[in-house]
Formats: C-alpha cells, sequence, structure tokens
C-alpha cells in the first residue's frame, strides 16, 4: 500500500554532496563549502548564549538577525525573510507560487534542488539550456511564461555571475516571479539588489554557508519588496529559525572585515587553481564564485572523480546532460589544492 501522492513515488530525492564518516581523513572538495573558520564574533555569540533561551520559542522573525541585515544592506526589515538556509527559503517559493498548472522556469544546467522542489509541487518545469558560454538564455526564459524563474548568480556548477542587465532585461519580460539566488555573490565582483527596488517581481535570495563559513548553521535571506514577503511569510513556518542560529548570524553578517578577508583569500586561491589546472591540459570555465568547473583532458571525468576518492580526495561529479564530462572543484587552502593537483598528476600522467 502506498500512502502518498502518486506523484511523489518517481521522485528522485535531492542528492546532496557526499559526506565522509565522522573521523575519516578526507579533503573535502565537493559541497563548496568555506575552508576558513567563521567569524571569531560568531564564535564569541555562540558561547555567550544564556541557556534560558532555548525554553523558549524564538522570534517568529529571527529580529536579531534580521535588524542586522536590513542595516548592511541598506533596506527596511520589512524587505527581508529570514529562513533555515536559502533551500528552505526556495522551498517557501515553490510553496507559495507554483502547483500543478503554475510553472517554474530556469537555466539548465544549475542547481538540481529547483528541480526536486518543483515535482515536489507537481509544477510544470521548463528547463532551458544554457550554451557552453553560459550565457543567460534571457528570451527563451521570458517565453516560458513562467510563475517562477529561478537564476543563480553566480550559477552553480558553471560558477558565472549573470550580469545586472540581462537579469533586469528579463525581469522586465516577465509576468511572474524573478528569483535571483545569490549563494555565491562575495565571491564576485557586484550584485543584483539594485534590481530588488527597480522590479517588483525581484527575489535576491542570500545564503551564509558559503562565505560567511556557517553551512552548519543554516541560516539565509530573501530580500524584496514587502509586497512580496509578506505573501511568502504566510507560507514560512512558525519558528523557522532557531534563537543560536539568528544569534550567531547577526555577530557573523556584521563582521564584514572578517568576510572580506577570507572572501580574497578564496578568489586569490581560485585563481591559482584554475591557472595550475589549465597549463596541464584542462578546460576551466571562468568562475565567480568558490568553486571552479572544469573538464580533464580526456573528457572522462567520472573515472578520476572515483580515482581522486579512492585516495581520499572528494570533488562533485555530476551525472547530468552537459556535465558528464566536467567535474566541480570546491576552492580549498592552497595546502589542499596543492594536493589535488599532486593526485592528479599521479593518477593521470598529465604532465606540464
Amino acid at each position: 500500500m502506498y500512502y502518498f501522492r502518486p506523484s511523489l513515488a518517481d521522485l528522485l530525492a535531492y542528492q546532496p554532496g557526499e559526506q565522509p564518516i565522522a573521523g575519516t581523513e578526507v579533503i573535502k572538495l565537493n559541497t563548496n563549502e568555506n575552508p576558513y573558520p567563521p567569524s571569531l564574533k560568531a564564535i564569541e555569540a555562540l558561547r555567550s548564549i544564556n541557556p534560558d533561551v532555548l525554553r523558549r520559542y524564538p522570534s517568529p522573525f529571527a529580529e536579531e538577525f534580521r535588524q542586522k541585515a536590513a542595516t548592511l544592506f541598506s533596506v527596511d526589515p520589512d524587505w527581508i525573510l529570514i529562513g533555515n538556509g536559502s533551500d528552505e527559503l526556495l522551498t517557501i517559493l515553490l510553496r507559495s507560487a507554483t502547483d500543478s498548472e503554475r510553472s517554474v522556469a530556469y537555466p539548465v544546467p544549475t542547481y538540481v534542488l529547483y528541480r526536486t522542489l518543483a515535482k515536489i509541487q507537481s509544477a510544470p518545469i521548463a528547463e532551458i539550456p544554457f550554451d557552453d558560454t553560459y550565457t543567460l538564455p534571457a528570451d527563451n526564459l521570458a517565453k516560458a511564461s513562467a510563475a517562477l524563474t529561478i537564476v543563480a548568480s553566480p550559477n552553480s556548477p558553471s560558477g558565472n555571475r549573470i550580469p545586472n542587465d540581462a537579469l533586469a532585461n528579463l525581469a522586465a519580460k516577465l509576468k511572474g516571479i524573478l528569483v535571483i539566488d545569490e549563494a555565491y555573490v562575495e565571491f564576485s565582483e557586484g550584485n543584483a539588489l539594485p534590481l530588488i527596488k527597480r522590479f517588483e517581481n525581484v527575489i535576491v535570495l542570500r545564503t551564509l554557508s558559503k562565505s560567511h563559513s556557517l553551512a552548519g548553521l543554516r541560516l539565509g535571506l530573501a530580500i524584496a519588496n514587502p509586497s512580496l514577503i509578506d505573501v511568502l511569510a504566510k507560507v514560512k513556518d512558525s519558528y523557522n529559525v532557531d534563537v543560536v542560529s539568528a544569534h550567531v548570524g547577526a555577530a557573523a553578517i556584521c563582521d564584514t572585515a572578517h568576510t572580506r578577508t577570507n572572501v580574497k583569500r578564496v578568489c586569490a586561491s581560485r585563481e591559482r587553481l584554475s591557472k595550475k589546472l589549465s597549463e596541464i591540459g584542462f578546460r576551466v570555465w571562468p568562475s565567480d564564485a568558490n568553486f571552479i568547473l572544469t573538464r580533464p583532458p580526456d573528457g572522462n571525468a567520472r573515472k578520476l572523480y572515483l580515482n581522486l576518492q579512492k585516495s581520499g580526495i572528494l570533488v562533485r561529479y555530476f551525472d547530468e546532460p552537459m556535465l558528464n564530462d566536467k567535474l566541480r572543484i570546491t576552492i580549498g587552502t592552497d595546502n589542499q589544492n596543492d594536493q589535488l593537483l599532486a593526485a592528479i598528476q599521479e593518477l593521470t600522467n598529465y604532465q606540464k
């Protein structure tokens, strides 16, 4: 006997990057985590929490964090909705804007969770292919006439940021909502926040997982016109962000100097790794994120992924069209990146 909606029977669950068993020594370059520690101010905030707050419900809108974020982004707090990671905000958006008669569109390849969430909603899906340069297919996205259009910028796994002119052009053509998922934007030049004031239908998503080294905290933001935020707030769980996350996140988001320092270190390492891989014959796509997309000279990405795994190095392989000959590699420390390069050269005999 099957007790659930028929549409879930054949649903393929989202597959996160491999998580090593606790205590296993690996070089983990597969889930785009920051290789450096979070802000000391965030750690101090964690240690300072009064245990008495744990017996009480948290603020329904994570006010401590929302107020700090509003100041940082120069908007009123009612322009922000806080989520248990930006993934929860994506779930809220799909639940709010789509159903079996209201579609979702996005360019591919991109973050696979978009597809999973759309299928959970039984929403029609329009997957619009990128070309090899990952230029936004704005006209075809607009022609899809979706209730919800999602663009990751920088995109994962390609790493490229979509220019604001292209996003504005798309927003102007859409009758539905445009979600700009900026999970990796701190590692790039520029961002799409100016568009939320120009277009009522634009929502920008941010997260503390990548640039703030807080993937384990699960804290994200949706920033948009209050007319959109008010509706999304109806759909969220009553107390969706815990008091610990809100307090630590408030400290972390204010420590902009720490964030900038770590971001610069990651970006410098990104350029260094990209150059080294190019020198041994890999194709490396330009990246504005904390990872790179690369194609081995022989195109056998799956074999290299499995051999690296056996050597204790985890990278990301996607068995998907347009990606099955490529690897996505998170930027680690220079030492981790050097170990990766040494392993690649040993496994493949690529010579400089």
